[in-house]
């Protein structure tokens, strides 16, 4: 008996759960409608983030995918005298990392600031390529709450207006609902511009991880060129220290 009474308490509850959930998701809905034509334009800057967040999300994870040995098996190539092997391995990871080796390769039988210049270019570019979009989340992050505060600025202003235009017949009402409507686009901003803050800011660091990984692979590279240790005779002289 007293499991059926729990039962039926934990139905009215859900029952009661989806209700307040109908009900709210029903009020949002209509408190954003009320936003007026700012409104849209939040909503748009809402969808151009979550496109740049998903489309750098998945550019930056592509980057990120670096074999742990693949270093090492471009310098046990070069070391082999594969100079061709090696370059086919670049072209086939199609990674910032591997594409930065690629150009030392291509590069090697020159002086030594030579390749580590090219190298460095190539990481440069590849890096502006990863942050490519991200401008335009930290204008969203900065912008939409400024949207926002302007549309509560001209609901204000029209709120006033209304008053004024009331004449002697001024009610609460009629000042309370302006700012109630003008209030609705400061949220809205608020919330665009936070979520698009802390995208960015995850973005950021995702880029940085892979530019540490771009440093380390390019710091394994040159020691091995400094080294002397790719440098086989059956391939002459790759590299010219002066």
């Amino acid at each position: 008996m007293l499991f059926l009474t729990i039962l039926q308490a934990s139905e009215e509850l859900a029952t009661t759960v989806n209700e307040v959930a109908e009900s709210s998701s029903f009020s949002l809905l209509g408190m954003a409608s009320k936003g007026g034509w700012l409104m849209i334009v939040l909503v748009i800057l809402s969808i151009v983030a979550v496109y740049v967040f998903a489309e750098r999300l998945y550019a930056i994870n592509h980057a990120a995918k670096v074999d742990k040995n693949f270093t090492k098996d471009i310098t046990d190539y070069l070391q082999d005298g594969k100079k061709k092997s090696a370059l086919a391995l670049c072209k086939k990871s199609d990674t910032p990392v591997a594409r930065m080796l690629e150009k030392g390769i291509e590069r090697m039988g020159r002086p030594l600031h030579d390749i580590q210049a090219a190298v460095e270019n190539v990481g440069n570019l590849e890096v502006a390529r990863l942050e490519k979009g991200l401008p335009i989340l930290a204008s969203i992050a900065g912008g939409a709450p400024m949207i926002g505060f302007l549309g509560t600025v001209i609901g204000m202003v029209q709120a006033f207006f209304n008053m004024s235009q009331a004449g002697n017949n001024i009610d609460i009402t009629l000042l309370s609902g302006g700012i109630y409507t003008a209030m609705i686009t400061t949220v809205g901003g608020l919330i665009v511009g936070i979520i698009a803050y802390f995208c960015y800011n995850y973005l950021t660091s995702r880029v940085s991880d892979v530019v540490y990984k771009m440093e380390n692979s390019t710091i394994e590279f040159m020691d091995a060129l400094e080294n002397g240790s790719m440098a086989p005779a059956s391939e002459g002289t790759f590299l010219e220290v002066e």
